[in-house]
């Protein structure tokens, strides 16, 4: 962060300094809620959650090198206190984020954020200093903390912005006002939450809404292939830009082609110019989060060659999304379970389909969460893409939903060993362990809390001898 006093920052938060003995003394390391990440110059931000309350660390984090503390209470160290520390987070952001001047670009979407996210700060790198959001440190308390570790060298701000009801991407909009807008897509994620297709298209269109206007350098960035996001053009007064492979796209893609091993290329056409583009990451997805980063670097001043070997290099920086480690013993391991709803879950299993061509595939796979009542439609319509895109044998793993998915592909014709039911992580790993030949493809998917990740790195911890060769 910035360097700030420890006087301006209670100015800003609205606190009252306890145990301080100099006011003046400065904030010049970052600002950190986990205790194992203080360093000398750090601000430590006392939350106090389910398990943990970081006020027990108070003498711990200032022994370490902690400045201060951004506490609710006083701890008999040098601390802000504040009523409460989110919303003094959330102030603290805003200042320092108004301060820099810094041109920030937000984004949002119920499928691809975090790699689109990855995908933009990589691009937008090679131009300028560019800070972005760690994995998907998206919400109220993950974002400010983002944004605080800007510096005066950083040019770019890239933030990913979550939401799960009405109301919650404005109040980070007003935390960090974004000059640059991208909504990616609206699709059924949290749709138990929201109740609905069109609920969630309104939260995500509060992004645009901030926006400022064209003639102060607003910028809407909008998936043309998606109405619901499309429309959102009439709730800004940016400018507009359209991205997708529809010919009315500012920047769109043509000749779209998989490569043998899965890897998405493409024509990349933007106002500039034409290049070619081979991408690193797998599935056909990634077109659409790749056209998404190309808009905001167009708009940004680069040119389409220089976005084309950006995105022809950038890999994946976020854990197990379509992360692809090939064993020793060549079976190959796709670890996509970070989280998963519908349209993840469909774009999964087409790479995985385009990705063992010629091999055998296998697609484990467990609950979809937060889908309300269409939760059993949606697990039964991926068991039976499954089955219609010839995976050699789906394994659902977990209770009510993974039977869903079974029955799915038991309807869809899946007969036999083709499709399996088992309990829990530790039956798939068994199953697969005994089953798996050199040369197979396993996809493994699920929502966040499922905890499939376990799966993956027990196979990959299976190959020849323990040795896997990552990429």
């Amino acid at each position: 962060m910035i360097a700030l006093s420890l006087a301006e920052i209670a100015e800003v938060v609205g606190g009252q300094t306890h145990d301080i003995p100099d006011p003046s003394v400065q904030v010049t390391g970052p600002v950190v809620r986990d205790s194992r990440e203080v360093e000398p110059g750090t601000l430590f931000v006392a939350f106090v959650g389910e398990r943990v309350d970081g006020h027990d660390f108070a003498e711990a984090v200032v022994e370490a090198g902690a400045v201060a503390l951004l506490a609710s209470r006083p701890v008999g160290v040098p601390a802000i206190v504040v009523d409460d520390v989110q919303s003094a987070l959330g102030a603290l952001a805003r200042h320092v984020v108004r301060r820099l001047g810094t041109t920030l670009v937000a984004l949002t979407g119920s499928a691809g954020k975090t790699s689109t996210k990855d995908l933009i700060a990589q691009v937008l790198s090679r131009k300028a200093p560019t800070v972005f959001t760690p994995g998907s440190f998206n919400n109220e308390i993950g974002l400010p903390l983002t944004a605080l570790s800007a510096t005066a060298e950083t040019r770019f701000l890239v933030l990913e912005m979550g939401a799960r009801g009405i109301g919650h991407i404005r109040y980070l909009t007003d935390l960090t006002p974004p000059r640059i807008g991208l909504v990616l897509n609206v699709g059924t994620a949290h749709i138990g939450e929201f109740g609905g297709r069109e609920q969630i298209a309104q939260a995500k269109g509060e992004l645009v809404e901030a926006l400022p206007p064209a003639e102060g350098g607003g910028a809407a960035i909008l998936n043309a292939d998606d109405p619901l996001v499309r429309a959102m053009a009439s709730r800004t007064k940016a400018k507009v830009i359209l991205f997708g492979e529809s010919g009315e796209a500012d920047v769109r893609a043509e000749n779209v082609r998989l490569t043998d091993s899965g890897q998405p290329a493409f024509s990349l056409h933007t106002p500039s110019g034409c290049s070619e583009v081979t991408m690193r990451l797998y599935g056909e997805h990634h077109v659409s989060n790749a056209l998404a980063a190309a808009a905001v670097a167009h708009e940004l001043g680069m040119s389409a060659d220089e976005i084309a070997t950006a995105l022809s290099e950038a890999g994946s920086l976020s854990r197990w999304r379509m992360e692809v480690t090939e064993r020793s013993d060549g079976v190959t391991i796709v670890n996509d379970a970070y989280n998963a709803n519908p349209e993840s879950m469909r774009a999964a299993l087409r790479a995985l389909a385009a990705m063992g061509k010629g091999r055998r595939t296998w697609a484990v796979l467990g609950k979809m969460a937060e889908l309300g009542d269409e939760a059993l439609a949606e697990h039964d319509a991926v068991g039976r893409l499954a089955v219609r895109l010839n995976v050699g044998k789906l394994v659902a793993v977990g209770g009510r939903e993974a039977s869903w998915l079974q029955l799915g592909a038991y309807n869809e014709g899946s007969w036999g060993e083709e499709s399996v039911h088992v309990s829990d992580a530790q039956a798939a790993v068994d199953l697969l362990r005994s089953e798996l030949r050199p040369g197979d493809v396993v996809l493994v998917k699920a929502s966040r809390s499922v905890g499939l990740e376990s799966v993956a790195q027990a196979l990959i911890e299976t190959g020849a001898e323990g040795e896997v060769a990552a990429r």
